[in-house]
């Protein structure tokens, strides 16, 4: 039986995997490997490993570590989902250090809304309050 680990050493994280997964998402279609270094060079990691090393797993949180944080490209790999890892990693984040006394936490999904309700998250409370700027295709490149 295969077992897990999560860690925040940015260190362990196999950047080609999480590339990999993250440019053929919906979110992420077609994003650069760069940006994804960049991404998670400034922000908070977490790797779900298996007992052998591979990493299976990641999230990341855009924090200013005293009063908010942005959840963002959480994903489990499809051979290694219904295992409850990632409950187990949301619940690791929610441990984290940096990441308590927090005033809010946000994340958007298009698909996963079960799980995070069951992390506490909840639609927003008053959406009239929000704006954003929202360029869906900064990652594809423009017709030659």
């Amino acid at each position: 039986m295969t077992t897990y680990r999560i860690s925040s050493d940015h260190h362990e994280l196999d950047i080609t995997l999480i590339h990999d997964f993250i440019s053929r998402s919906y979110w992420g279609d077609g994003i650069p490997r760069a940006i994804v270094e960049k991404a998670i060079s400034n922000s908070l990691g977490f790797g779900v490993f298996t007992d052998a090393g591979d990493q299976v797993g990641f999230a990341r949180v855009i924090t200013d570590r005293a009063t908010f944080a942005y959840l963002a490209d959480v994903f489990i790999l499809e051979k290694h989902r219904g295992r409850g890892l990632s409950k187990r990693l949301m619940a690791h984040i929610a441990e984290h250090p940096d990441l308590q006394g927090l005033r809010r936490m946000m994340l958007a999904t298009r698909d996963a809304h079960g799980l995070y309700a069951d992390c506490g998250f909840k639609l927003l409370a008053n959406p009239g309050t929000f704006m954003e700027i929202w360029n869906p295709n900064v990652y594809k490149k423009p017709a030659a």
